[in-house]
C-alpha cells in the first residue's frame, strides 16, 4: 500500500505560480513512477504529467507543456508539481498517483494508488 497526500493548491491569478506537492508512505516510494492527473468540473480526469522512478524522466501533456515541470525528491518520498503561467483552464482538482507500470504513464487506469487531491482555481 501506498499513501498519497497532496497540498500546495489555491486560489491564483491568470499568469501566476503554484508548486503542488505529494508526500508518499508505505512501500517504497522509489518503487513508483508518479503521475499528476486533473479534474474539472464535468469533465473527465485528464491526464498533466508523470515522472520516472529516478526522476530522469518527465513527460507532459501538450496542454501543461513547457510550463509545468515536475520533479521528485526519494530521500523526501515527495514528487512536485511546479505550474506557472497558469491559465483559468488549469483551474481543477489535481490529484497525484502511484504506478508501478514501466511505460504509458498517461493512463490513469495504470494507477494503483491515488491521493485525494487538491483544489487548484485561476482566476481570469
Amino acid at each position: 500500500q501506498v499513501q498519497l497526500v497532496e497540498s500546495g493548491g489555491g486560489l491564483v491569478q491568470a499568469g501566476g505560480s503554484l508548486r503542488l506537492s505529494c508526500a508518499a508512505s508505505g512501500r517504497t516510494f522509489r518503487d513508483y513512477a508518479m503521475g499528476w492527473f486533473r479534474q474539472a468540473p464535468g469533465k473527465e480526469r485528464e491526464f498533466v504529467g508523470a515522472i520516472s522512478w529516478s526522476g530522469g524522466s518527465t513527460y507532459y501533456a501538450d496542454s501543461v507543456k513547457g510550463r509545468f515541470t515536475m520533479s521528485r525528491d526519494n530521500a523526501k518520498n515527495t514528487v512536485y508539481l511546479q505550474m506557472n503561467s497558469l491559465k483559468p483552464e488549469d483551474t481543477a482538482l489535481y490529484y497525484c498517483a502511484a504506478t508501478d507500470a514501466r511505460s504509458r504513464w498517461f493512463i490513469s487506469n495504470l494507477y494503483a494508488y491515488w491521493g485525494q487531491g487538491t483544489q487548484v482555481t485561476v482566476s481570469s
